[in-house]
């Protein structure tokens, strides 16, 4: 087994890593910014380095500084965590070249899932059902009116090096089309220096589902049953659930046979997550993130295991403690992702803690790196805690959310906790009864 690793992250998904390094008996390095040298990872790790100033792009997204602190610490391998390095395949074969362990996929399946449209190509040929829509990028105005017509309106244009939203237009006629195209390019232009974009069926009312696959590189793989994730603003997740409330086990079983299949057969190895839309009873694919999720922890609940403890033994050869029939469902978990934000806006709140205090007893688990005195620096993502709660179904695991909500203190700067105890009121949140589009429209609704 591994005897040091560096998690080449921040924040709580780098104490997450932490403490699974710790249950298992292995040494953790935390690397981190100058702005960051008080954070609760760099006080938690084994040992800390330093390896830039406040910018990510001169700490964490510097590739050259991360492998001079595994070399300067002799870590053997890299966990990554989520968004930073954690889907990036040059940096994956520098690890490689410097013969650095990578707990996550190698970097020829990180090449092919990175383009969406490879993906789609991808998933497509492994049998993975994909939204209608065009055969690779759309080269021009004419292409796009051309596939347009042939799919049907709405439709959606989306970059092909995308994410968060970025380089994602509707048209939902023939006027709106070339307004949409043309925003869509020069928005993917600006944000990924890539203007090249797809297009797709844009579904009226569909529900975000991913499912958590998992493999061990050598042809074994298996799922972990999915994901509801359709409360999105601004196509970011704000709460995610699991099982999903509308997938039924006939459901559950077909379209996570296909997923696991599919990865099985490309021999991939670690954590990954496919992503649906789902209307009408159909799964239609989106991509799939090479990588341990945001969300990970509700299926982490439900089904009784530590992906990332599977992750580090996976990367080290060994093969994976649990196969498909040792995975039952037990019970219901939602996640309520913390944002240090001003309501209505959604504005950053950067700030220092004044009082901090996580909720607790059964079922409740409060994933987070604040601690009182901490100063949340405007660098880095806004998310600041996810909140984890699991029942023995829906209606206990709403009840456990609402009661741990009124426990969770974080004082001194704004959150989107008021976010949470409003939603938790609204009838269609407690019968399940929601789309991709649904949280925005109660937005509008609420606040004008």
């Amino acid at each position: 087994m591994f005897e040091k690793i560096l998690i080449a992250n921040r924040g709580e998904i780098a104490l997450r890593v932490i403490r699974a390094c710790r249950e298992m008996g292995i040494r953790s390095v935390a690397v981190h910014s100058t702005a960051d040298a008080d954070a609760m990872h760099v006080r938690m790790a084994d040992e800390s380095v330093c390896i830039g100033p406040n910018s990510s792009a001169q700490s964490y997204l510097s590739i050259p500084a991360i492998i001079s602190a595994c070399e300067i610490t002799g870590a053997q391998a890299i966990h990554p965590g989520y968004g930073f390095l954690s889907e990036n395949a040059t940096f994956v074969q520098a690890l490689e070249d410097h013969g650095i362990a990578f707990i996550g996929p190698t970097a020829e399946h990180i090449r092919i899932m990175g383009d969406k449209i490879t993906a789609k190509e991808t998933a497509k040929a492994l049998g993975i059902p994909v939204v209608p829509g065009s055969d690779g990028g759309v080269p021009d105005l004419d292409a796009a009116r051309g596939v347009a017509s042939d799919i049907g309106y709405p439709v959606i244009i989306k970059a092909t090096a995308g994410g968060g939203g970025r380089g994602m237009k509707v048209a939902k006629s023939a006027d709106e089309l070339e307004i949409a195209f043309r925003t869509a390019r020069s928005e993917a232009k600006a944000a990924f220096g890539n203007d090249e974009v797809y297009i797709e069926k844009y579904l009226q009312k569909p529900r975000h589902i991913e499912i958590q696959v998992f493999g061990d590189g050598k042809g074994n793989a298996v799922h972990l049953g999915e994901r509801d994730c359709s409360l999105q603003r601004r196509h970011q997740k704000v709460l995610e659930e699991a099982p999903g409330p509308v997938i039924t086990p006939a459901q559950r079983a077909e379209i996570g046979g296909v997923c696991a299949r599919a990865v099985a057969e490309i021999s991939y190895i670690g954590a990954g997550t496919i992503e649906f839309l789902f209307e009408d009873g159909k799964f239609y694919f989106i991509e799939m993130n090479t990588r341990l999720q945001v969300e990970h922890p509700v299926t982490e609940a439900i089904f009784g295991v530590d992906l990332v403890r599977e992750q580090i033994r996976v990367a080290d050869g060994y093969p994976m403690s649990f196969g498909q029939d040792d995975l039952v469902i037990n019970g219901h978990a939602i996640e309520v992702r913390i944002n240090a934000e001003k309501l209505p806006g959604f504005a950053p709140s950067p700030g220092k803690i004044t009082q901090y205090h996580a909720p607790g007893g059964l079922g409740v688990r409060m994933d987070s790196a604040l601690y009182d005195g901490y100063s949340i620096p405007p660098y880095y993502d806004s998310l600041i805690g996810k909140l984890i709660v699991h029942g023995r179904d829906r209606p206990e695991a709403l009840a456990r959310l609402d009661r741990a909500l009124g426990e969770l203190i974080v004082d001194g700067i704004h959150t989107t906790i008021p976010l949470f105890h409003a939603l938790l009121d609204a009838p269609d949140i407690q019968t399940g009864d929601y789309s991709i589009h649904w949280l925005e429209k109660w937005l509008a609704e609420q606040f004008g």
